[in-house]
């Protein structure tokens, strides 16, 4: 690992593209220390700790949230506009599914679409937010319809900036610009996520019983650590469906090569489902009902067992429903069809389409399993121990951070090997 990180800055290029993208996130985290005029940004820092929505925004805010900073949003509208025009493009709207076929070009225009749904959803959800907010729990200094407008616009345009600063990473960086920004404000709450676990834990012991504090929060450190190990194995865990190529093929008979499928085809996108469904009529109701809307949240609560438990269910049935939509079985088995390849014992063809949906679902259920575990354990702890849920272990924090650092290693790598291939060809 450490020869790994020597010859990437010893490469001037890849050298130059980690100054860049550091470089970049010190823009975002400038941005991130900004708050939008006219908030009172220590009233809503004060409910981030009690409500399980906040928090997850927070998170995946690096903390911008709790401040409403210009930077606020993050890039969640962004990915919620991806995953709405990836789903609409399966066959729902005949001409986002005929741009999907259409090479480059079809791309480009797609990409186009997304970030415009992606305006109009960070305007509605900036909006709903700071109107919802305000009514809770006073967050303005001034609240009228032109400052909900007003403050709705910045969030918005901070959003959109946020996409260009990744677009750029992207282009002239390490590459995966949105998963970058997503994992530096992650990481960026984690030293004070630890601050702020070590003083719960050493204040809620006994007196004259600090080393107990102390020792708790060696536990948590290593639990935290086996986490990450266990993300890190369910993010590698693949099944291998041997495959083997016919002689017409051009390829030795003998020849056998293996078809991998992840355990966790979905990452961690039917944790966002999930969290989307839970706070959909949560949002609605706060403008409609003030006292449905506390009934409602009270009932859907995460830190209760009611709504964990329909947030567990959903994960799961999202990530077979997004797998789904990821591994299609019946392309794969004519894709093994029109290269001449089979898996052997298998007949190709339907018999071959049914083998590899077996696997798909019989895998599934163990990368859905994992996946619920890790994403309910953050508000499965504060029940049982003193820990807050905003500095619980585990959840969808974890998974992304592993998830970009194993792709942007592996990126790196990748274009390390290509300039040393380049550099021998010379």
């Amino acid at each position: 690992m450490m020869h790994t990180f020597a010859s990437l800055f010893r490469s001037k290029e890849i050298r130059g593209k980690i100054l860049f993208t550091l470089a970049m996130l010190l823009i975002y985290r400038i941005g991130s220390a900004i708050p939008v005029p006219g908030v009172n940004a220590e009233a809503l820092s004060a409910q981030i700790a009690d409500n399980s929505l906040l928090s997850m925004m927070n998170l995946l805010g690096g903390g911008a949230f709790e401040r409403m900073s210009v930077f606020a949003l993050g890039v969640g509208p962004y990915i919620t506009s991806s995953i709405i025009i990836q789903l609409l493009s399966m066959d729902v709207i005949p001409a986002l599914t005929e741009l999907t076929k259409s090479g480059q070009t079809g791309r480009m225009k797609i990409d186009k679409i997304t970030r415009y749904l992606a305006v109009v959803l960070a305007f509605i959800q900036a909006f709903s937010i700071v109107y919802s907010l305000d009514h809770q729990y006073g967050i303005l200094e001034d609240a009228r319809v032109s400052t909900y407008l007003f403050i709705a616009t910045v969030l918005t345009a901070g959003t959109m900036f946020l996409i260009w600063i990744g677009d750029r990473i992207s282009l002239r960086g390490i590459g995966n610009g949105i998963s970058i920004i997503i994992f530096s404000g992650i990481v960026s709450n984690i030293p004070a996520q630890f601050v702020q676990v070590f003083n719960i834990l050493l204040s809620g012991s006994a007196q004259g019983a600090a080393f107990s504090g102390i020792l708790e929060f060696i536990l948590y450190c290593i639990l935290y650590i086996v986490i990450i190990v266990g993300v890190v194995i369910m993010q590698l865990a693949v099944r291998k469906i041997p495959i083997q190529y016919s002689s017409s093929s051009g390829a030795r008979a003998s020849d056998i090569t293996y078809l991998p499928f992840k355990i966790n085809s979905a990452s961690v996108i039917p944790v966002i489902f999930a969290s989307s469904i839970i706070t959909a009529p949560q949002i609605i109701l706060s403008f409609i009902n003030t006292d449905a809307y506390t009934k409602v949240s009270n009932f859907l609560s995460l830190q209760k067992p009611v709504g964990l438990i329909i947030y567990a269910v959903l994960v799961f049935l999202f990530t077979f429903f997004y797998t789904d939509l990821q591994v299609d079985p019946e392309k794969v088995a004519e894709n093994l069809g029109k290269s001449g390849a089979y898996i052997p014992g298998i007949r190709p063809g339907t018999e071959t389409k049914t083998y590899l949906k077996k696997v798909v679902n019989r895998i599934t259920v163990l990368g859905a399993v994992a996946l619920v575990v890790i994403a309910v354990l953050p508000y499965i702890l504060p029940m049982f121990t003193s820990l807050p849920s905003s500095v619980s272990i585990g959840g969808t924090g974890i998974i992304i951070v592993v998830g970009v650092a194993m792709e942007t290693m592996s990126q790196l790598k990748g274009q390390l090997t290509q300039k040393q291939y380049r550099g021998f060809l010379k």
